[in-house]
């Protein structure tokens, strides 16, 4: 099969799994416990039956919920995300504001994860057995074990609180002033904290995953034989063995997407970082629909996206997957 083929039937999965991912969204939101109407009557200062009828009509709360589905999903084919309950904005603005300072955060935590993760499963696998390779394995076994929000706290609580070297919430400093660079060095000053409580667990997991893989790739034949023909130690691990254990690790790194954005919430309700998740856990609280479904929607196109960008990476990286 060509790549051409290959990643088109990979879109058009990708597109029944948004499709998918849309309807059961709205189903789960609307069929949990809480009422945004009681919710923004009590916010309006009065609670009554017809200020909540009212309420419920003004926002088609009041219609089947096969109605507002088919209307949701028009709105949808209009690239309309509808109004938030609370601020009263559309929702596709509200998340515009947000996406940037999630994705900082979100990419610069993958990044340190990726990095730092397989250098260390490289370094340990050219030597599993020292005392080193041991140390590091059960280092890796207690980052992985660590909850992102104890995690968050913790390095809270001991470098912004214990240790004032950090600031404690916020993306830039209150009243800061000076040029772009200081600006940038600031928020990446704000940056640290959140970005290195998302990445622990990740990159105890890449440098686990990346360790297996290598020592698995350094056993086999291809190996043996590059050492044979006398070539140099370093490019038989980074480019015989690190290529083909890498494929593992790129295919789990896709797959957990998912994961990074649920941590975001964590570590930004944390360190009050302005970003998506932050406005996820907000709009739980209000039983604020739309925003919520906006977010979900945000979060599920771009898991579904990280994924097929995985498969055709993980497709050049190995022809015979497209072949299958």
């Amino acid at each position: 099969m060509g790549l051409g083929s290959f990643v088109g039937r990979r879109a058009l999965g990708a597109c029944l799994l948004v499709l998918g991912a849309i309807v059961l969204n709205f189903l789960l939101i609307h069929l949990a416990p809480g009422d945004p109407a009681l919710m923004l009557a009590g916010e309006a200062g009065g609670t009554s039956e017809e200020a909540l009828r009212k309420i419920r009509a003004d926002f088609g709360l009041d219609q089947p919920l096969a109605v507002q589905l088919l209307v949701y999903m028009g709105r949808l084919a209009r690239a309309d995300l509808g109004f938030s309950y609370f601020y009263n904005r559309p929702v596709l603005a509200l998340i515009a504001d947000r996406v940037p300072q999630t994705l900082l955060l979100a990419l610069t935590a993958l990044t340190v994860a990726w990095v730092v993760g397989v250098g260390f499963g490289v370094l340990v696998a050219r030597k599993p057995a020292s005392l080193g390779g041991n140390a590091l394995a059960v280092v890796s076994l207690l980052g992985y074990a660590m909850p992102v929000f104890w995690t968050a706290i913790m390095l809270l609580l001991l470098f912004a609180v214990k240790l004032p070297w950090f600031p404690t919430h916020g993306m830039v400093t209150v009243g800061g002033t000076g040029g772009t660079l200081a600006q940038a060095l600031d928020v990446g000053h704000h940056l640290v904290l959140p970005a290195v409580s998302l990445s622990i667990i990740f990159v105890a997991l890449y440098s686990r995953l990346t360790r297996a893989s290598m020592l698995e790739a350094l056993a086999s034949d291809f190996i043996r034989t590059a050492r044979s023909k006398g070539v140099p130690e370093s490019r038989v691990l980074l480019k015989h063995a690190l290529r083909n254990a890498l494929l593992p690790v790129v295919t789990v790194a896709g797959i957990q997407l998912g994961q990074v954005l649920a941590g975001t919430i964590l570590v930004e309700t944390v360190f009050s970082w302005p970003g998506m998740g932050r406005l996820a856990y907000e709009s739980i609280l209000r039983r604020d629909y739309p925003l919520l479904l906006g977010i979900l929607l945000f979060s599920s196109v771009a898991v579904v996206v990280f994924n097929l960008v995985t498969d055709v990476f993980y497709g050049v990286l190995d022809p015979r997957i497209r072949h299958r």
